[in-house]
């Protein structure tokens, strides 16, 4: 249950934020995209995460594998592009855990209270508030990875209870009152179900993303070779529920006035919550909202933080990143400091960076799949104690379900924001490759030397 509720907040963390995805596409797609979408994403991704997390279950998780299939250097993009990626992306937990607290309490709002200014960044309390659970997460992670999974366990009760009785209130006023929750299919009369379909879909897949990001705690997990494809078969069914019985509750709103479904955006649910049973339920869901985003932050913290400390492992970055702490065994400096630059980042507003996370995410879902098809040409000896079923067959429709969902979910992107996304992914991209080329070559000399030290230090044969 630990490593069911760390993937659930790795990928999830509830049906708070999905509030959107309606407002885009409409109720009918909207809930035919959160059925969809695990089967031409989620599971897909899941078994190739099975497959060689069980195989390779070690610290590290997805790099190791990619750079076990495919050589150093895509492993090397794999392990720096994803936690290049995190930087925005776990600044968002925090900043969203103040948005939900400010709702009962708008003295926590941005700016309302500046302590002081350090050139362009503003000190206020948002900030200090983010800077503080961002504190109190990265100590349950210097705890260890077992702390983080149990923690998890507690949290995920906390965020599914106000969930459960949203979708309660919501099938009992569905049921009452005679409302039609799927009676439009699009969000506009004019909209085409395709467009909707391809609006709905990206945002569809940031809410089904991450089921690696468990793989990286895997030298910290109790027997990951039985536990894991079973914990990844639980989640995608609780997550997926978890998506759609709550919102298919809260569609009892209606569409019009503020809390119905065409205004609906990130947080909507405390507003349907008050509007279908009072402000009893707006502040049970809210407080769930809060837990939902520090859980996750926790849980990503675990996974991302050890990415830094397995590239010092391997030689590219300082020794001293991959310092351990002498009692648990975790790597400190690379968990204290990947949450340094998280909340450096708290302080301003990158959200328009959010926009290159899928992107990232996407190509490092890519070079997994090619990594498990690597593998099973080069090394079909591999222990592999979950193999993905179907042979040659299985891993086609794999990769090709895959592919195209990335390359379509690029498109739209590329076609609601136009070279934008696509100019940030180059930068991270073109900016990763060039790192690698020192790095790499400084690797290749300490590790020379290093050998040069050990045959220095051997004693002479001498011929008796």
């Amino acid at each position: 249950m630990p490593l069911v509720a760390l993937i659930f907040f790795s990928v999830s963390g509830g049906a708070y934020g999905i509030e959107g995805l309606f407002s885009t596409s409409g109720p009918g797609m909207g809930l035919l995209l959160i059925v969809v979408t695990p089967l031409i994403y989620s599971i897909p991704h899941a078994l190739v995460c099975a497959e060689l997390g069980t195989a390779i279950p070690v610290d590290g998780g997805f790099y190791h594998w990619v750079r076990r299939g495919l050589g150093d250097f895509w492993g090397f993009q794999q392990g720096v592009l994803r936690w290049l990626c995190s930087f925005v992306d776990m600044a968002v937990y925090p900043v969203l855990f103040t948005s939900y607290l400010q709702s009962m309490a708008s003295v926590v709002a941005p700016g309302q209270h500046v302590l002081f200014h350090l050139g362009n960044f503003a000190f206020d309390l948002n900030w200090f508030i983010c800077l503080a659970v961002i504190v109190v997460f990265t100590a349950v992670n210097l705890m260890g990875a077992a702390w983080v999974g149990d923690s998890s366990v507690i949290f995920a009760i906390v965020c599914l209870t106000p969930m459960l009785l949203l979708s309660v209130v919501g099938f009992v006023h569905l049921l009452t009152h005679g409302t039609n929750p799927v009676g439009e299919l699009t969000s506009a009369p004019n909209q085409s179900t395709w467009n909707a379909f391809g609006a709905g879909l990206f945002l569809a897949m940031w809410n089904y993303s991450g089921w690696d990001s468990v793989s990286t705690v895997a030298g910290e997990m109790e027997n990951p070779r039985k536990h894991l494809p079973k914990a990844l078969s639980i989640s995608v069914v609780l997550i997926a529920v978890g998506y759609l019985l709550p919102s298919l509750a809260s569609l009892a709103v209606g569409a019009d006035g503020t809390a119905g479904w065409k205004n609906w955006q990130s947080g909507s649910f405390s507003d349907v919550a008050k509007a279908l049973a009072g402000p009893w339920l707006q502040i049970t869901v809210t407080v769930g909202g809060m837990f939902a985003s520090v859980a996750m932050f926790s849980a990503l913290l675990a996974s991302n933080a050890r990415l830094p400390f397995v590239l010092a492992e391997d030689g590219y970055f300082p020794k001293w990143v991959a310092r351990k702490s002498a009692r648990r065994q975790v790597p400190v400096v690379s968990i204290v400091g990947s949450s340094v630059i998280y909340a450096l980042f708290c302080l301003s507003s990158f959200s328009n960076l959010i926009i290159v996370d899928v992107f990232l995410t996407n190509i490092s879902l890519l070079l997994q799949v090619a990594a498990l098809i690597a593998l099973r040409i080069r090394e079909p000896e591999l222990e592999r104690p979950y193999r993905i079923p179907g042979g040659a067959l299985s891993l086609s429709l794999i990769t090709l379900s895959l592919t195209g969902v990335c390359a379509w979910a690029a498109w739209q992107q590329y076609v609601a924001n136009g070279t934008q996304a696509v100019t940030y992914c180059l930068f991270a991209v073109g900016g990763s490759t060039l790192l690698y080329f020192p790095l790499a070559w400084r690797r290749r000399r300490r590790a020379a030397a290093t050998a040069a030290e050990l045959t220095a230090a051997e004693p002479e044969k001498v011929p008796v």
